[in-house]
This record gives structure tokens, sequence and C-alpha cells, in this order.
């Protein structure tokens, strides 16, 4: 089964090895489906995993909140443990391609000090 479609980032992902050193990124992607109910369209979430050195060279370029175009193979209902001891499912897939569209989320900037200002020469 192929999936495809355009999704937002959930989180900033994160890249991690197996045991033999292969790059592993699990993403979290939001699509949005149906129509709007009270101002709020409704979203599904999906795991998506991606393998291969692209993990590498993909990360850098990649924040919350960005929209990408992917395209997903090998989609399935993978339950784990909850915190509280429940049984809890997750909506998995490969990640086969990977498209950026839009423009990156701008990074938030640390607020600027009036001290920030001052030259370094004091003049007395």
């Amino acid at each position: 089964m192929l999936m495809i479609g355009m999704a937002r980032l959930g989180n900033d992902p994160e890249v991690r090895y197996t045991p033999d050193g292969q790059p592993v990124m699990d993403m979290s992607l939001a699509f949005n489906y149906g129509r709007k109910v009270n101002g709020q369209q409704p979203s599904q979430w999906i795991s998506g995993t991606m393998w291969g050195d692209r993990c590498e060279k993909l990360k850098p370029y990649l924040s919350k909140g960005q929209l990408v175009f992917v395209s997903m193979t090998e989609p399935h209902i993978e339950e784990y443990k909850r915190k509280d001891g429940t049984t809890g499912v997750s909506l998995r897939a490969r990640i086969g391609e990977l498209e950026f569209t839009g423009s990156r989320p701008e990074q938030k900037s640390e607020p600027k000090s009036a001290l920030d200002d001052l030259d370094d020469d004091v003049p007395f």
C-alpha cells in the first residue's frame, strides 16, 4: 500500500542508530482531513520512519511545524504500553520520499535586551 500527502511535522525529528550503525529518523506527521468543525480541521497522526544516510542529511532542514510532502509504504498499526500500563495504538509507516513544501518555520530568537545596544566603550 502507498500513502502520499502533505503533513506538518509534530516535533523536531531526532536521528538514532541501529546496533550496526544504520541511521533511523522517526517523524510525527499530522495529516489534515475532512471538514472543519468549529473552525478546527481534524488531523490524523502517523509516525513515519526514514532509514539510511538521508536521515543525517535532512535532519538539519527539518523542524517542528514544517509542511512536507511524503510518500509512505508499509502502513501498520503498532501497539505500545502507556505510562499508566494500558495499551495504546499508533499508526506507523515507512517514509520513502520526502519533499519540502512552503517555507521553513522561523527559528525563535531570544528577546533583545536594551543593554545589548550599548557600546563596549564606556565614556568615562
